[in-house]
């Protein structure tokens, strides 16, 4: 199985950025672990982030045929990004939506993702574990394909 892991903006900062909300560990630290995790399961693992909104969405279309899912942690673009809504939605490839943080207990806003509803789920509040889950989750799925 081919998994396409994709961070959105402000996840190059992991490790700096509000450390008691996100971790210390790094973006490449995170990458590290979680290409380990997938060769455990014999899975291929590809990782990209990007700040900006159309090349999140240029990422997601050009792995549309290469990844069999995708693990998605759009930042704050969850909260009002419609247009990678569509981009999840078209390329029709099962999306597993994460978050390092419980999304559900921080500011209002950031409890609603208008991606959740295109993804086949959803992960938060666990730092790593929600991307070790959200991989396993959809090696599950592919197995039961």
């Amino acid at each position: 199985m081919n998994i396409l892991v994709l961070n959105g903006p402000n996840l190059n900062l992991l490790g700096e950025r509000e450390p008691r909300i996100y971790g210390t560990m790094t973006l490449a630290q995170l990458n590290v672990k979680l290409a380990a995790h997938a060769r455990k399961k014999k899975a291929s693992l590809r990782a990209r982030q990007s700040n900006h909104e159309g090349e999140l969405i240029d990422i997601l279309h050009a792995h549309r045929k290469w990844a069999d899912g995708i693990v998605f942690n759009p930042g704050a673009y969850s909260h009002y990004s419609y247009a990678l809504r569509d981009a999840v939605s078209s390329i029709a490839v099962p999306t597993i939506e994460v978050h390092l943080s419980d999304i559900k207990k921080r500011e209002p806003f950031r409890r609603v993702s208008v991606i959740a509803p295109v993804c086949a789920g959803q992960r938060y509040g666990k730092g790593l574990r929600s991307y070790l889950e959200a991989i396993d989750d959809l090696l599950r799925a592919d197995a039961c394909a």
